[in-house]
């Protein structure tokens, strides 16, 4: 067998181990966040907040009605242009509701997250190729140096930020990809000597347009990237390429404009546009949102253990300086490339970004982590000999897989603190279920799935809570096994609670869950 074919099948090995993962890990997710809500329903449902029903509040409705926001129906497969009208009347591009809504089309007429999980789950394979292409060249002065990209590249994918990303059913994961694709194209522009630029200019051009329709927030990351080339260009004078290089980021926005018109108006003119515009003059900001960010990346880009490594790092500078070891860290022409626009992604997020969320930083998790372990590489060299910076870099990367097994840290976003809440409600108290809903505090896509599984649920919107409006409510309902009572912020629940125990005859209040946006108990 020829060594083309042994990586290949390396390649295949490592992926389909990191699938199965996916896969069980997949198998515990738990919950919805509300994002996740959204993105169902713009890519499957006629609008894009069930909410906006007439029919939604004040009435009694069955699982089937929320399951038809979260699932596809026989008869609206075909009916693609309300994922466009739906991207269009919220704040993001529409290429990942697209993607999401052919998936779906394979789970007709019932709720499934796996669609989602699978969409990811599949670029997450091509995440894995890419970082494993950008590694070759990172490390390509590196004996085994094919080795020692997979093994990186797969460990970067399997960190408890990129699971996170992967069982997250939003655009994080395609934005991921779209940024390492961009990353790899820059690199062969950068390498490039035989002139024929075209053949990476237009892929590059491709690149960009499905990077700017899936997130705009990959428009930071190539704002740097892009500064870097433009400099590159014009310090060696080589104005010809600047030119061609120039000409293909303005015609890729030209194309991205006309294909999606509206994201000038979602970036600028929207409600969460003009709160990131805001967000981004307060520069001060970041020292305080940076600080939260290093947190969330230490946890789950790092797997707990960025922290160490960055004192791994300084001891061993002290160390080099002490034993005046004068030897220099051989540092590839690419790493540049990688690190500034990883970097300023980072601090432009951590400055703009309307809450404190680790999906906002999700797409640089795989570049950071491999960029902060190729740093560490390179100086152990410059004061170790190759096998014993391999030694010492291994047991780092086994730290790093055995970590959240220590820490008992799982992916975010599987939610498995809600699996007693979803098992009793679906299962042991499938009873009568009112949501005692204060609209200006409102968050009600949070608690879909629930709502999704139980028989019989109202929404109660804004109304004076009292004994003569409950039981009316309730009129012609079996409540003989008690009912569940949603209440969510701004309301006095201890107050609520005893007016529906009253309505009832109930004695007993069981304090079920604290949810996002809500607490669920259960009377009877």
């Amino acid at each position: 067998m020829n060594n083309k074919k042994k990586e290949i099948l390396v390649v295949i090995l490592f992926l389909i181990i990191q699938t199965v993962l996916y896969v069980v890990g997949g198998m515990q997710k738990q919950y919805l966040h509300m994002d996740e809500a959204y993105s169902l329903g713009i890519a499957s449902y006629k609008r894009i907040r069930i909410q906006d029903n007439e029919d939604f509040y004040d009435k009694w409705h069955t699982k089937e009605y929320y399951e038809d926001y979260l699932s596809i129906e026989d008869d609206e497969v075909s009916k693609y242009n309300q994922v466009y009208e739906n991207s269009r009347n919220d704040d993001h591009p529409p290429l990942y509701y697209l993607i999401l809504r052919f998936a779906m089309g394979f789970s007709l007429n019932h709720f499934s997250m796996w669609p989602g999980i699978i969409v990811n789950i599949i670029i997450y394979i091509f995440v894995t190729l890419v970082m494993y292409l950008i590694l070759q060249k990172l490390l390509e002065d590196e004996p085994k140096v094919k080795e020692k990209s997979i093994i990186l590249a797969f460990i970067s994918s399997i960190t408890l930020g990129s699971l996170s990303t992967v069982f997250y059913i939003r655009m994080y994961g395609l934005a991921t990809l779209n940024i390492l694709i961009t990353t790899l194209l820059h690199i062969k522009l950068l390498e490039n000597k035989d002139g024929k630029k075209i053949k990476i200019l237009i892929p590059l051009g491709l690149s960009v347009i499905a990077g700017v329709i899936t997130h705009y927030y990959y428009l930071i990351f190539l704002f740097m990237m892009y500064l870097i080339f433009a400099i590159k260009y014009i310090k060696k004078k080589e104005y010809k390429n600047l030119t061609s290089y120039t000409i293909t980021m303005i015609t890729s926005g030209i194309i991205s404009l006309v294909i999606w018109p509206y994201s000038i108006k979602q970036m600028f003119f929207s409600n969460r546009g003009q709160g990131v515009m805001e967000n981004l003059t307060k520069i001060g900001q970041f020292f305080i949102n940076g600080a939260k960010y290093t947190l969330r990346l230490n946890r789950y880009g790092f797997n707990n253990l960025l922290f160490a490594l960055v004192i791994i790092f300084i001891m061993l500078l002290v160390y080099k300086k002490l034993k005046d070891n004068k030897q220099k860290v051989q540092k590839s022409r690419y790493s540049t490339i990688i690190l500034l626009p990883t970097l300023f992604y980072f601090i432009v997020v951590a400055i703009a970004s309307p809450w404190i969320e680790i999906r906002y930083i999700m797409p640089i998790f795989g570049l950071a982590f491999i960029i902060v372990i190729y740093y560490l590489y390179k100086l152990l060299k410059s004061i170790y000999k190759e096998k014993v910076s391999n030694i010492i870099i291994s047991i780092i990367l086994v730290a790093v897989l055995v970590s959240p097994f220590l820490f008992r840290t799982e992916p975010q976003t599987l939610y498995s603190d809600r699996k007693e809440i979803v098992s009793k409600l679906e299962n042991e108290l499938n009873v009568p279920t009112i949501y005692i809903f204060n609209s200006s505090r409102g968050r009600f896509l949070d608690e879909m799935l629930l709502f999704s599984t139980v028989n019989e649920s109202y929404i109660a919107k804004d109304i004076d809570i009292n004994e003569n409006n409950i039981k009316n409510i309730f009129e012609n309902k079996d409540t003989s096994k008690g009912i569940v009572v949603f209440i969510n912020v701004g309301q006095n629940n201890d107050d609520i609670l005893e007016k529906v125990n009253r309505s009832f005859d109930f004695n007993n209040v069981e304090y079920l869950k604290k949810l996002n946006s809500c607490d669920v108990y259960y009377c009877y």
